[in-house]
C-alpha cells in the first residue's frame, strides 16, 4: 500500500486480510470440501525458484509475488534499472509457467486457444499471444514457442504469467477435457525448470560464451534447443525490458550454476554500470517505460485485445478460436475505452486506481504508472474513451487529491536504439 493506500502491485503484496477471513468463511459454509481445498492453497507456503537461496544469501528483498518468493531488488531499483539500460540486467524469471504441449494435434489445440495463428509457425518461431475467454475477455498474455527436441520431434511450449498459471492450467485441461484431443499430451513443467532473462545492450555479449548458440544468430522472437552441461536447454531472443537480450530455459538444478557463470562472465566484460542481478521492481518500471502491458492493470478479463492496443497479435481471418466473434465484434465497438500513454507535468507518480478527468468529467483510470528513471518524468498507462486518446489530448490525473495536468503521448515511452543486431 502506499500512504493514500491505493494497491500498487507488484512491488508490495497486497494482503486484504478480512476480505480473505470472510471468503473462506463463506466457501466453507457454501461447501465444506471446497474451503478445505481453498484452505489449503491460502495457507500453502510461498513457492521457491532454484535460485531463491542465491537471492537470500545475496541481499534479496524477498516479496510473496503470486505465490512465489521474490526479490523485488537487491539495492536499489533504479540503479539495477540503469545497469539494464545501459549494460545489462539478469533477473530469475522462474515462476513464469512454462507449459509443453506434443502430439500430432498439438499445433491445431493450441491455435484455438489464442488469439494468434499458431499452425503456420516454423520451428524457432516465438509469437506473442493472447488467451481470451468466451467474451473476448483476456485471461492471459502468452508466448508461443515452436521448437523440435533433441531427436528432431516438434513440439509446442507456451510461456504464461506467474499468477495465471493455475488459472490457465485449469482452463487448458477444461479444454481439452471437452475437445477432441486425444492426440494431444499437455505437461506442466514450470517446477522442473529455471529461467533466467538476460536484459541490456550488453546482454548477449554476455550469454555468448556460455552458450552453444550464439544470441546474436537468432532473430528477434525466435528461439532453438541446446545442450548446456549435456542437459536439453531452450535459449530465446525475447524479454520484458524494452531491451535486446535473451532468456534461457534449464533444467532446475542447472539453474544455479548458470547464474552463478552468468555473474563471473559480467565481471570479466568490465562494464560501466556493472553487470548486474535485477529484481521486480526494475522489471516492472523497464516494461512500463517500452508500454508493454501487465496483467492485472493493463490486461484482465473485462478487457479485450484492441482495447488494448495489441491488434498486432490476434489473427481474425480464416480461423477459430475462443473467443473470436466477442473480439470481432468489440473491434468495431467505439464506446469501449483503450489504453493510452500518459506524461504528467509533476514528478509524482500516478499509480494504479488513480482517476483521470477531462474537466469534470471523471473518464478513466491508471493502470500503471512511476516516475520513469531513464526519462526522468512521471509516465502512465490508462484506460479513456476513443475520444480522449489522440496524441497530445490535455487531461488531468487526481494524485491523491490534487489534479495534475497530463497529456496523452506517443507509445512507447522509451524505445531503445536499434544498432543492436535484429
Amino acid at each position: 500500500m502506499d500512504a493514500g493506500g491505493r494497491r500498487f502491485a507488484p512491488l508490495r503484496p497486497f494482503r486484504a486480510t478480512g476480505f480473505v477471513r470472510e471468503a473462506r468463511q463463506a466457501l466453507t459454509a457454501f461447501s465444506p470440501a471446497i474451503g478445505t481445498r481453498y484452505n489449503a492453497v491460502m495457507n500453502s507456503p510461498l513457492a521457491q525458484t532454484p535460485l531463491h537461496a542465491w537471492h537470500v544469501q545475496h541481499g534479496g528483498r524477498m516479496v510473496d509475488f503470486a505465490g512465489w518468493s521474490m526479490p523485488v531488488q537487491y539495492a536499489s531499483i533504479v540503479e539495477e534499472h540503469h545497469a539494464t539500460r545501459r549494460a545489462a540486467g539478469m533477473f530469475d524469471v522462474s515462476h513464469m509457467g512454462r507449459l509443453r504441449f506434443t502430439g500430432a494435434g498439438a499445433a491445431a489445440f493450441v491455435d484455438r486457444l489464442v488469439t494468434r495463428r499458431v499452425t503456420d509457425m516454423e520451428v524457432g518461431q516465438i509469437r506473442y499471444a493472447l488467451m481470451c475467454n468466451e467474451n473476448g475477455g483476456i485471461l492471459d498474455d502468452v508466448l508461443v514457442y515452436r521448437l523440435a527436441d533433441e531427436n528432431a520431434s516438434p513440439y509446442l511450449m507456451m510461456v504464461v504469467n506467474a499468477g495465471n498459471r493455475a488459472k490457465i492450467v485449469a482452463w487448458i485441461q477444461f479444454q481439452l477435457n471437452h475437445a477432441e484431443a486425444d492426440d494431444v499430451v499437455f505437461h506442466d513443467e514450470t517446477t522442473e525448470t529455471a529461467m533466467i532473462a538476460i536484459q541490456g545492450p550488453r546482454a548477449l555479449d554476455l550469454a555468448a560464451p556460455l552458450l552453444e548458440t550464439p544470441p546474436k544468430s537468432l532473430p528477434y522472437y525466435s528461439g532453438t534447443v541446446m545442450a548446456l552441461q549435456d542437459r536439453p536447454a531452450i535459449i530465446s531472443r525475447t524479454g520484458y525490458t524494452g531491451e535486446d537480450g535473451c532468456e534461457v530455459i534449464v533444467p532446475a538444478d542447472v539453474g544455479l550454476g548458470l547464474w552463478q557463470a552468468l555473474l563471473q562472465q559480467g565481471e570479466k566484460l568490465q562494464t560501466t554500470p556493472s553487470v548486474t542481478p535485477a529484481g521486480l521492481g526494475a522489471r516492472d518500471t523497464l516494461r512500463l517505460e517500452a508500454a508493454m502491458p501487465l496483467y492485472g492493470h493493463e490486461l484482465n478479463e473485462h478487457i479485450t485485445p484492441f482495447q488494448a492496443g495489441l491488434k498486432f497479435a490476434v489473427s481474425l481471418k480464416d480461423r477459430d478460436f475462443i473467443g473470436r466473434d466477442a473480439i470481432r465484434h468489440a473491434q468495431d465497438d467505439a464506446a469501449l475505452p483503450v489504453r493510452v500513454g500518459l506524461e504528467l507535468g509533476v514528478r509524482r507518480a500516478a499509480r494504479q486506481g488513480y482517476g483521470v478527468f477531462a474537466g469534470d468529467r471523471a473518464i478513466g483510470e491508471i493502470t500503471s504508472g512511476a516516475v520513469s528513471p531513464t526519462l526522468d518524468k512521471s509516465i502512465a498507462l490508462a484506460y479513456v474513451p476513443p475520444e480522449f486518446a489522440s496524441e497530445g489530448t490535455q487531461l488531468e490525473v487526481d494524485l491523491r487529491g490534487r489534479r495534475e495536468n497530463a497529456r496523452v503521448v506517443r507509445l512507447p515511452f522509451y524505445r531503445r536504439s536499434q544498432n543492436s543486431d535484429q
